[in-house]
């Protein structure tokens, strides 16, 4: 089985983004740290094998490479573990759940309890998300109802938002990481967010994302719909958050990195919800 550099690094960067879609909601959750951080080594080991086997399974039986060998199954699988550890290793250091004052062990545990759900997800994700075959091209230039207008765009990137963010809005780790991050986390966050909206609408071919570009699309095209997709991010991630009383009696500061960080996760929903929900 041969695949080409371009084609590996996009089913890489389907199969994050697919990870992060289908665990957020943990890695934003208190208890889920607390479980990395008491973990016993042993309980890390089974936990990591338990999950090894399942993606083993997973990829033999329904993968994106139903013709790939016992072998290649295999080193699908770690691949995607080695993912996992890479995605909850940044998500989480933005978050502020990896600092210097943890030890090494806390911040294995936390990063492994998190990285095996999020291999999952990159398994799935990279196997299940991809849509964007010849037939689906020749669909978006032939069939109008496939042509979203620019309202439609919105409308759907907002249910995307809603969908994802509220999800975590009402926990209190999003006032707890707010409030714990200085500048260059929020920074990293915005950073994230906009990287993650480029590539799910623009790049790795999630379902859909051939009807959103239709033929030709330019660097014009490229920046104003990574931006459209995180301004409507941040209005709905504000928008949830006041109607949970989150910016009451709060500081404006703490209210914008509130939205910021909430935003990370209303981004993936507001991306690819103008893909997915079509």
């Amino acid at each position: 089985m041969n695949r080409s550099v371009s084609n590996s690094l996009r089913e890489y960067a389907r199969g994050m983004a697919g990870g992060l879609m289908f665990s957020l909601p943990l890695l934003y959750t208190m208890e889920v740290w607390w479980a990395g951080f008491v973990a016993e080594p042993m309980r890390l080991v089974l936990y990591v094998a338990a999950v090894f086997v399942l993606l083993l399974g997973y990829n033999h039986y329904v993968g994106l490479h139903q013709e790939a060998s016992r072998w290649e199954v295999v080193i699908d699988s770690v691949e995607e573990m080695g993912l996992g550890l890479i995605v909850a290793t940044v998500v989480l250091f933005l978050l502020g759940q990896i600092e210097t004052d943890h030890t090494v062990f806390e911040a294995v545990g936390k990063i492994v309890i998190e990285a095996m759900t999020v291999a999952i997800g990159i398994s799935i994700g990279t196997s299940q998300l991809g849509g964007s075959d010849e037939g689906e091209k020749r669909s978006a230039q032939s069939s109008a109802k496939n042509d979203a207008t620019f309202g439609g765009q919105i409308a759907l990137a907002g249910c995307g938002a809603v969908l994802f963010a509220s999800n975590v809005a009402p926990t209190e780790e999003i006032l707890m990481i707010a409030t714990e991050s200085h500048l260059g986390k929020l920074l990293g966050i915005i950073s994230l967010s906009l990287a993650l909206a480029t590539v799910i609408l623009y790049y790795i071919e999630f379902t859909g994302s051939a009807r959103l570009r239709g033929p030709g699309h330019g660097l014009t095209n490229v920046i104003m719909g990574t931006v459209i997709s995180y301004a409507v991010a941040l209005v709905v991630s504000a928008a949830i958050l006041w109607f949970f009383g989150r910016f009451d009696d709060v500081a404006l500061l703490t209210c914008i990195a509130q939205t910021v960080v909430l935003g990370l996760a209303a981004t993936l929903g507001s991306s690819a919800g103008r893909l997915l929900l079509q």
